[in-house]
């Protein structure tokens, strides 16, 4: 390891600099992969460049192990940390959902209670149905205009923790993929008081450790651990993200949870990438991310001049489910022009070759950060313009709704493994489901293993199937059968 001053000092990328002294070494390879630098596979090296595939190498001395770092990826994690203000940072190339399983795997097992808002990402049902903890849902509250659903109330957090008093953790999602943010301190406050952890799902918060005028980080506010996508808002590449943990968690053990699902021929493309990134956002990331937000609030402006649509933002604030908003997100409510947000991003696309984040029944997001600038904001807001101008209608029958209580019968696990029989979609009501249903992008599941299905709940898929939202989860990919418990 290099000395304290060198692992602390944020203009080094040890593993960007450790590929680069090797690549200029020309080893001659007889390890995998076996493409050899790029040589058995031309085609790939035409399409990826010579500069990528020639370091994208296997685990070696000079260039560590992710499984048991000893120096470069090493000292890549303590800068991360020190960036991050966390006690360590965990190099992830499984993606946020594999981060996000690994908080929960550190924390729970079998029979364990949790504590989290029923609109999570499905990589913590996932994980779940993988160590056959309990979920204790908290349902969130919906903006019955907006049709989207909201950060835990500090009450409904302390019911729950009153409530089941042996629980070992709280989940919170902080931000929302809409940009709405729980009193995450209080919440910490409140877990840690009853001697339960605090995990947060931070998967689009990157910049919040970086940008002032944001709502607090994960780490800030005292939680244990953290989910953070480092590819999303902070620009290394897909698939690539960080695990912090604060000093109270006992980081041995965590990397041997990380190792029990995580590969081990970890990518040297996407940890440099992570390498990469942390450096520029630490030397830099105050001044962009102001630059973003900043960029955001104007585009919300220019939104809502167009008429029609609504780009909601802090004024949604009201101190508690809406404790906070993060200002970089731009997310639009589009029923008022009478179409659903699956509908206009699918326009968007189609005619004006331009890709947002999603759209779903009400709304679309459009993800800013720190490669966009101000004339692709210019083109968004043109097209908007037009889109309302060429297609506007009355709204008549349109749904509004993105997230319904669930009705959960059994725990996650036990109905993903039970005995199970395929039925035709219209046949289910009344059982309980054994597997996913989402649209993806944004990955809340509309049902969860061990959830009753509902008329409303029919409604809602077939609504989402009829206006061209993406559905994921079910063994049947055109969802028109389902499995349900026996």
């Amino acid at each position: 390891m290099a000395d304290k001053q060198d692992k602390l000092d944020q203009n080094r990328a040890p593993i960007y600099e450790a590929l680069e002294a090797f690549r200029k070494k020309r080893v001659v390879p007889f390890d995998v992969p076996g493409h050899k630098r790029g040589r058995g596979n031309p085609e790939l090296t035409a399409f990826l460049g010579q500069q990528c595939v020639g370091v994208d190498v296997n685990s070696m001395k000079p260039l560590d192990n992710l499984c048991h770092p000893v120096s470069v990826i090493g000292q890549a994690e303590e800068l991360a940390a020190d960036a991050f203000g966390a006690a360590h940072a965990f190099l992830m190339v499984g993606g946020t959902t594999s981060a996000v399983q690994s908080m929960v795997l550190t924390v729970c097992k079998r029979g364990d209670e949790i504590i989290l808002p029923r609109n999570v990402h499905k990589s913590v049902i996932n994980a779940l149905v993988l160590c056959g903890a309990v979920p204790v849902y908290v349902n969130p509250e919906v903006d019955r205009r907006l049709g989207i659903s909201l950060g835990m109330r500090r009450e409904q957090v302390a019911r729950a923790i009153a409530q089941h008093p042996n629980a070992v953790a709280v989940l919170v999602n902080n931000p929302t993929y809409y940009g709405i943010c729980s009193d995450l301190r209080a919440v910490v406050k409140m877990a840690h008081a009853a001697g339960m952890r605090c995990l947060v799902d931070e998967a689009h918060g990157t910049h919040f450790y970086f940008g002032g005028g944001l709502p607090a980080s994960a780490m800030e506010a005292g939680a244990d651990m953290a989910s953070v996508s480092m590819h999303k808002s902070g620009g290394s590449l897909t698939q690539s993200s960080f695990l912090l943990t604060g000093p109270d968690i006992h980081s041995g053990y965590v990397r041997q949870i990380i190792n029990l699902t995580q590969t081990t021929s970890a990518s040297y493309l996407l940890m440099s990438s992570l390498d990469i990134s942390r450096r520029n956002l630490a030397l830099r990331g105050r001044q962009v991310f102001h630059q973003v937000a900043d960029m955001a609030e104007y585009a919300r402006q220019e939104v809502n001049a167009v008429g029609g649509y609504y780009a909601f933002g802090r004024e949604l604030v009201n101190g508690d489910s809406i404790f906070d908003f993060d200002t970089t997100k731009l997310s639009i409510h589009t029923l008022e022009i009478g179409l659903a947000g699956i509908e206009v991003y699918d326009i968007l696309r189609d005619e004006y070759d331009i890709q947002i984040e999603f759209g779903d029944i009400g709304n679309i997001l459009a993800y800013l950060s720190i490669g966009d600038r101000p004339q692709e904001v210019e083109r968004l807001v043109s097209a908007l313009a037009e889109i309302r101008r060429r297609y506007q209608t009355d709204g008549a029958g349109l749904l509004s709704q993105e997230y319904i209580d669930p009705e959960v019968v059994t725990t996650p696990q036990q109905a993903f493994y039970a005995e199970k029989v395929s039925l035709p979609l219209e046949q289910s009501r009344g059982r309980v489901c054994s597997e996913f249903v989402m649209c993806y992008p944004p990955g809340i599941p509309i049902l969860a293993p061990g959830e009753r299905i509902t008329a409303e709940i029919l409604e809602h898929i077939a609504y989402a199937k009829a206006k061209g939202c993406s559905m994921t989860g079910p063994e049947d990919p055109r969802l028109e059968r389902i499995n349900v418990l026996m």
